[in-house]
């Protein structure tokens, strides 16, 4: 089967699949973390703790900036005690507002999430109650509740792709008045991107170098200096260096993973990935990525970095890949005697695919 017949069947079977999905949606009243402002009921909702403590300490600092003597509460909804939310959101006798902040409601006991529906209908005005959910379906009746009631909400999502992670760092950077090259951004994500806590302390160490050294951008050498030899092996990273031809590279990152307890079936996943979406770019030829991306189902950076991966690659080429992906992915589940092995084959193998 060619790449592009290959494509074309698994358009049409993502399409049927598409057709039954709900449409993903996004909070009416949403507002970055950064961004975040006092409310009656504010809602912090994700994963991504860093984004939260962010978005509360928004909150409380703007909320002090109008009114001095703001008092701050903080309770979790977990082992909540009926009645003391109404206690905690009740107007001072000595004036001056306040801020509740909730956390854990994706924990709450039905006490809290019966307390909190109620109070949605009578929010006392000079009162913040902000609900912390750090996800999953629990109290989402309550969460649905605040939306409808016009609640202000923060999604902090974990930031797990690369690009997200790079679109960060630069915001990082930003916020710390410091410019880093395209170049010393890349090198940072690779070198500690598993962590956004840590990329964003790394980020401001760096700032703070290039304060002290007197030069106020940041390049890849200074990065290097910092952080040398942290660079996080991934799937992702092999795929890179197979599909570039590089064998000797992408031989040495697989080793690399395997040796700090990758598994040969993740690996092989990330080869299919960046593989199926050379072919599936391949396969409809010019236009402009945003166009193609919606057709393809990709973004529009994914469109444009498999175009310029697509240099070397004939449609042989990428057939043949295809095929060699299938055979490692039946191999290392449960096909193939040495699953280290099956893997191993299948990045020397892509990369002499490329060119021929």
């Amino acid at each position: 089967m060619t790449p592009r017949a290959a494509v074309s069947q698994h358009a049409a079977s993502k399409t049927a699949t598409k057709s039954k999905a709900p449409a993903k949606k996004v909070p009416v009243n949403a507002v970055a973390p950064d961004d975040l402002a006092p409310a009656p009921v504010v809602l912090v909702v994700g994963g991504e703790d860093l984004l939260a403590e962010r978005a509360v300490a928004a909150l409380v600092r703007r909320a002090r900036e109008a009114d001095s003597e703001l008092t701050v509460e903080s309770i979790e909804a977990a082992g909540y005690e009926a009645g003391r939310l109404a206690q905690l959101a009740s107007p001072s006798l000595f004036g001056g507002g306040s801020v509740v902040l909730v956390n854990g409601v994706e924990a709450a006991n039905d006490a809290f999430v019966a307390d909190a529906v109620r109070y949605l209908d009578d929010a006392a005005p000079e009162v913040c109650v902000v609900l912390r959910h750090s996800g999953g379906q629990r109290a989402k009746g309550l969460l649905d509740a605040a939306r409808r009631a016009g609640a202000p909400e923060a999604a902090c999502l974990p930031i797990t792709k690369d690009e997200e992670k790079v679109d960060f760092a630069v915001g990082e950077f930003r916020r710390l008045g410091r410019r880093a090259s395209a170049q010393a951004v890349r090198a940072l994500v690779d070198a500690v991107g598993s962590d956004l806590r840590e990329l964003a302390a790394s980020c401001t160490r760096l700032a703070e170098d290039a304060v002290a050294s007197g030069d106020g951008r940041i390049e890849a050498d200074i990065v290097e200096q910092w952080f040398g030899g942290r660079v996080e092996v991934t799937g992702f990273k092999v795929a890179d260096a197979a599909v570039a031809g590089r064998a000797d590279q992408a031989l040495s990152l697989l080793r690399h993973a395997l040796a700090t307890g990758a598994d040969p079936v993740p690996l092989v996943a990330a080869l299919a990935a960046k593989v199926r979406g050379m072919a599936k770019v391949s396969s409809v030829g010019r236009g402009r990525s945003v166009d193609l991306a919606a057709a393809l189902g990709m973004a529009p950076w994914q469109v444009d970095r498999a175009r310029r991966e697509l240099s070397g690659w004939s449609e042989h080429g990428l057939a043949s890949a295809i095929t060699v992906i299938a055979e490692a992915d039946t191999a290392v589940k449960g096909g193939g005697r040495d699953p280290v092995y099956a893997v191993e084959r299948a990045v020397l193998s892509i990369a002499h695919l490329r060119g021929s």
